[in-house]
C-alpha cells in the first residue's frame, strides 16, 4: 500500500493544537480544521482596513466591494470556471445555497425533480418546493452493498424528461454518508437528455479537485468550511449564467434590487426591478468581513496542492478500511461492518461502520460515541441527514415507509421509537488535511476495546422495533 505524502511538518506548524490537547479529530465530513495561518492572515486584514457595508460608494464600502469581487475572481479561477459561463454567489452555506436554488426553479406541471437516494437532506428538501408547484419527483435507488447508484435505472429516469418542460436532476459528487464518490459524467449525459443538473459537491471538493473546465453542472453548491475549517457562514452556489437565467426568485430583498418602490408596487405592476448580477441572488448584506477569508482559505490549499491532499487522505483511508475489516472476535465474527465500499475504489474519506459484538448483535453507536469521547476521539454517530442512504445501509426502509404511511394514527410516542432506530443510524469516522497514521492507529486501537466484549443493557436500545443486526444476517436490499 502506498505510504501517505509526508504532511508531518504542516501539522507540527497548523494544527499543532490537535497534539497539544490529544484530539483525534476524525470528524472531517462535519468541518475541516482551519490552518493557524489563516487566522493570522485574516486577522492582519481586518486590523489593517476599515471596511464598512458593501452597498455605497464611500471609501470604507468600496474597499469592501473590491475584497468581495476579488474574492469571487478567486472561487471562480480555483474551481476553473469561466466567468462568462458561471457567476459565484454567496450564501450561508450549501444548504442555503440548495434552497436559493429550489425555491427559485421554475417547477411546473409537467415538470419533474429526479433525485438519487444517496442525497443530503437540503437536497431532498427541495422536493417539497417541485411538490408545491405541481412538478412530480422521484428518486433513483442506490444498490447494497456498496451503496453506489444503480446505473440502469438512472438511465431509464433520466429518459423522462419531457420536452418543453422544466427538469431537475440533483446528486451528490461524494456522499456525506458512505464516501461513495458518484461519477460525474452523469452531469453531460443528463444535460443531454434535457435535464438541468444540480451538483452537491460539499463532501466531495474538500479532497478532490472540481474542474468546471471538464464538467459543467448547471449550479453547484459547497460550503467553504468542509474545506478549509474557516470561516462558517459563507458558502457558495456556482450557477451557468445560462441556468442562473431560468430563476425566478419569490421575494426581493436589501442588496438583490436594482430599484424598488411602495408607491409603484400599488399600481398594479410589481413595483422593484432586481440587479443583473449575482447580487440578484445575494439576500441583505453579505458576510463580508469573513469573505475575504475565503480567499485566504483558497490560497492555503493551492501552497499545499489538492493533489497533496488527495494522495494523502486517499492512501490513510485505505489503510483505515483495511485495518479495521482485519479485526474479528475470537469466534471468527467480524467486529465492524463497512457501509459502502469496502476498499478505496471510487470513494472518499468517509468511512461509515457499526459495531458488532461476538454473537452479531449491533453495539449502540451511541455507546461508541460514548467511549470515544473520553479518548478524545472526536467521531460522528447517526443517519448523517442522509436517510436514503442510511435507509439502504440498515434496511430500515421498508419500516420507514410504513411508519409514515400510518402516522397520522400511530401515536406520536410510538412515532418517534420507530423514526429514532432510523436516526441513531451508524458511526462515522472522516479523514481529512490533517489526518495522520497516528490519527488511523488510534482509531483502530479504540475499536479493539470492543473485541470480545460481553455484550452490556447499554449496548443497545432494548425499547427499539427497528434494530441493526450482523450484516450476515440482514436481509437482501
Amino acid at each position: 500500500m502506498t505510504a501517505p505524502p509526508d504532511l508531518s511538518d504542516l501539522r507540527a506548524s497548523e494544527y499543532a493544537r490537535l497534539d497539544r490537547h490529544r484530539h483525534v479529530y476524525l470528524d472531517y465530513t462535519g468541518a475541516g480544521l482551519y490552518a493557524e495561518s489563516q487566522l493570522r492572515e485574516h486577522v492582519a486584514l481586518l486590523t489593517d482596513s476599515v471596511l464598512g457595508n458593501p452597498h455605497s460608494l464611500n471609501p470604507t464600502s468600496a474597499t469592501t466591494t473590491d475584497l468581495i469581487e476579488s474574492t469571487r475572481h478567486a472561487v471562480l479561477s480555483y474551481f476553473q470556471a469561466s466567468p462568462a459561463e458561471y457567476e459565484a454567489i454567496f450564501t450561508l452555506n450549501a444548504s442555503n445555497a440548495l434552497k436559493l436554488v429550489g425555491e427559485a426553479y421554475p417547477f411546473a406541471p409537467g415538470g419533474q425533480y429526479l433525485l438519487t437516494y444517496d442525497n443530503h437532506n437540503s437536497v431532498n428538501g427541495i422536493r417539497e418546493f417541485a411538490r408545491e408547484k405541481g412538478a412530480t419527483f422521484r428518486y433513483v435507488p442506490i444498490s447494497d452493498p456498496e451503496l453506489r447508484i444503480d446505473a440502469e435505472a438512472l438511465s431509464s429516469a433520466l429518459k423522462t424528461a419531457r420536452p418543453g418542460s422544466h427538469n431537475l436532476f440533483a446528486y451528490p459528487a461524494q456522499s456525506n454518508f458512505s464516501g461513495v464518490q458518484h461519477s460525474l459524467e452523469w452531469i453531460k449525459a443528463s444535460q443531454e437528455r434535457g435535464w438541468d443538473v444540480l451538483l452537491d459537491a460539499a463532501a466531495f471538493v474538500p479532497t478532490n479537485q472540481l474542474d468546471l473546465s471538464a464538467v459543467h453542472p448547471d449550479f453547484v453548491v459547497l460550503s467553504f468550511y468542509k474545506m478549509f475549517g474557516y470561516p462558517t457562514g459563507v458558502g457558495c452556489l456556482l450557477a451557468r449564467r445560462e441556468a442562473a437565467a431560468k430563476l425566478h426568485r419569490p421575494w426581493f430583498a436589501g442588496g438583490t434590487v436594482l430599484i424598488a418602490s411602495a408607491r409603484g408596487a400599488l399600481q398594479g405592476s410589481r413595483g422593484f426591478v432586481l440587479n443583473d448580477s449575482e447580487a440578484a441572488f445575494e439576500d441583505g448584506t453579505v458576510n463580508f468581513l469573513d469573505i475575504p477569508a475565503v480567499d485566504i482559505g483558497l490560497r492555503f490549499i493551492e501552497r499545499i496542492g489538492m493533489d497533496t491532499i488527495h494522495n494523502h487522505v486517499r492512501a490513510l483511508t485505505g489503510e483505515l478500511l483495511r485495518d479495521l475489516q482485519s479485526l474479528h472476535h475470537s469466534n471468527g465474527v467480524p467486529l465492524v461492518h463497512v457501509y459502502g465500499p469496502a476498499s478505496n475504489e471510487a470513494r472518499g474519506a468517509t468511512v461509515t461502520i457499526n459495531f458488532f459484538d461476538s454473537h452479531g448483535t449491533l453495539i449502540h453507536p451511541r455507546e461508541i460515541e460514548r467511549v470515544a469521547a473520553t479518548m478524545k476521539i472526536s467521531l460522528r454517530t447517526g443517519c448523517h441527514c442522509n436517510p436514503g442512504a442510511g435507509e439502504t445501509a440498515l434496511h430500515v426502509g421498508e419500516a420507514m415507509a410504513g411508519l409514515f404511511k400510518s402516522s397520522e394514527e400511530m401515536a406520536r410516542d410510538r412515532f418517534h421509537l420507530v423514526a429514532d432506530a432510523l436516526k441513531e443510524g451508524a458511526v462515522r469516522a472522516s479523514l481529512g488535511i490533517a489526518s495522520n497514521r497516528a490519527d488511523v492507529a488510534a482509531f483502530v486501537g479504540f475499536a479493539e476495546r470492543f473485541l470480545d466484549r460481553s455484550p452490556s443493557p447499554i449496548d443497545r436500545d432494548p425499547d427499539s422495533s427497528v434494530k441493526a443486526t450482523s450484516p450476515s444476517a440482514l436481509p437482501p436490499a
